[in-house]
């Protein structure tokens, strides 16, 4: 039973420790990303079509 003890014990302090090195990280910027604004323009838009009203066309009618 005392292994488990000393086995939670090591997973919670290896859990904390990762954590600190996450908030670390976060905060000097390792997951900023500097590399998508600057490539952004060269990406294309997509176009957002608005449904409009059919109005008929007359060289349609024509035929």
């Amino acid at each position: 039973m005392s292994v488990i003890y000393l086995l939670i014990s090591i997973s919670i302090l290896v859990a904390i420790f990762f954590f600190i090195a996450f908030i670390i990280a976060v905060k000097k910027g390792q997951y900023d990303d500097n590399y998508t604004p600057s490539v952004r323009m060269l990406f294309d838009d997509e176009l957002i079509h608005t449904k409009k009203e059919s109005t008929p066309n007359k060289d349609s009618e024509a035929l």
